[in-house]
């Protein structure tokens, strides 16, 4: 009979080991079982950047890359997209299941009462030289929060775990909004809490002398749409950081801004600048096939397509691309997605592409979409930090409440000198 075991045999000794099998994974430390002598360590699995290694048992976020399925609590992202918006997301993110209404109303009414910022946190702000980037000062100021909040640091309280998600949740768009206005020189523009979460970031950015700053609905839909497309996206690097700090058990501030700070490399938040500066590059549609040719001869890099996980079209994409021209309805259109549309459909035509499972991302279409908005480019890793934060803070809690996490300590595969022997100074070579 079928049995939920892999055998192993090593080769060096003969001897065959009968593994566990649980949710299609072996545990790393039953393969310490395998030993050549009885003072050996034990096997190890070696693993870098953690391509087939599972680190967590997670309820948050699923995705199928080969399929190109991504699903937020079982629910498909198209879905949520279509009819959610994002707090009510964030509250299915981390509660795990959609808000009733009263739930929804309660849920809103506790984040814009935290949206509010101390007085002494926006004179933390005001040290920033002038063209300090955003996403710096977003950094460092989550982290300096945990210094106004002390009870932060009770993670094991509930009530206190709760009260910490709101006020990071809320006042993440109200720092990335004073940062923006700081690297402009302007004032700051406070919260107005008669808006929506999306049209009151739009109020803190980019309202000026008028009374009541009025959003337009469509693009305030849209950001609605793009938050919740970059809620959460599973193990990512800043989720993995999210976690690996929180396991040390400190408080949620610092362990946000250790996560800020891993997406803001241009391998992970930065990535739709990239996609930018390519359109730019190329110019006009008349131009892709030489670019195209550049690309397959390893001269250029065709940034916006491909990921880790997916190996099919990302679905966040798709809504994207749909989102764009909607947005374009509304502002001036930008000759940038004229060429991303061409782009992509050249390249998906394109055996060469096709044969390596290149399709387009997320970034692929987010970057012009806010650029027609009007963030510069150096907001555009703001803006995904502020609904990844419900993303972060759910995986942060849920490994809180795992009980076989443990502080986070990956072994290593040493390669280096054996015992040496100190050498005089006079003495070296």
């Amino acid at each position: 009979m079928p049995k939920d075991t892999l055998t192993l045999t090593d080769n060096r000794t003969g001897k065959t080991y009968e593994l566990p099998i649980e949710n299609s994974t072996i545990r790393s430390m039953d393969l310490r079982q395998i030993k050549v002598s009885p003072d050996d360590f034990g096997m190890m699995a070696y693993d870098p950047a953690f391509m087939n290694t599972a680190s967590c048992r997670s309820r948050v976020t699923f995705i199928d890359g080969e399929k190109g399925i991504l699903r937020y609590r079982g629910y498909p992202i198209e879905e949520l997209a279509e009819k959610s918006n994002f707090l009510e997301t964030a509250y299915l993110i981390l509660k795990g299941e959609l808000p009733t209404r009263q739930q929804a109303l309660e849920w809103e009414n506790n984040i814009t009462n935290h949206t509010m910022l101390h007085e002494n946190i926006k004179k933390f702000m005001d040290g920033f030289h002038h063209d300090a980037h955003p996403m710096g000062i977003l950094v460092s100021t989550v982290a300096a929060m945990s210094t106004f909040y002390p009870l932060g640091r009770n993670i094991h309280d509930p009530e206190s775990r709760k009260r910490q998600i709101q006020r990071l949740i809320a006042k993440m768009p109200t720092l990335a909004a004073f940062a923006y206005r700081h690297s402009l020189g302007r004032p700051y523009a406070y919260p107005d809490n008669d808006l929506s979460y999306t049209e009151n970031f739009l109020n803190m950015l980019f309202k000026a002398t008028e009374l009541k700053y009025k959003p337009d609905p469509a693009l305030a839909r849209a950001l609605d749409v793009l938050f919740i497309l970059h809620a959460d996206h599973e193990q990512n690097c800043s989720a993995n950081t999210m976690r690996s700090v929180g396991s040390s058990l400190t408080d949620p501030y610092s362990s946000v801004a250790a996560a800020a700070a891993a997406l803001y490399g241009p391998l992970h938040g930065g990535a739709n600048e990239q996609v930018l500066k390519m359109l730019a590059e190329i110019g006009s549609t008349d131009k892709i096939p030489s670019f195209i040719k550049s690309v397959k001869d390893g001269e250029r890099k065709l940034m916006g397509f491909g990921h880790r996980v997916y190996k099919n079209y990302d679905p966040r994409a798709k809504i994207l691309r749909k989102t764009a021209e909607e947005v374009f309805e509304v502002t001036e259109r930008s000759p940038l997605l004229d060429i991303a549309i061409e782009l992509e459909r050249i390249a998906l035509e394109d055996e060469y592409f096709v044969k390596r499972k290149l399709y387009p991302n997320v970034d692929f279409y987010s970057g012009i979409i806010y650029q027609a908005m009007g963030f510069p480019t150096s907001t555009f890793t703001v803006l995904f930090a502020i609904p990844r934060t419900a993303g972060w803070l759910a995986q942060w809690e849920e490994m809180l409440q795992d009980s076989e996490q443990k502080i986070a300590r990956p072994r290593q595969v040493y390669l280096g000198h054996g015992q040496r022997s100190y050498i005089p100074t006079e003495e070296r070579g």
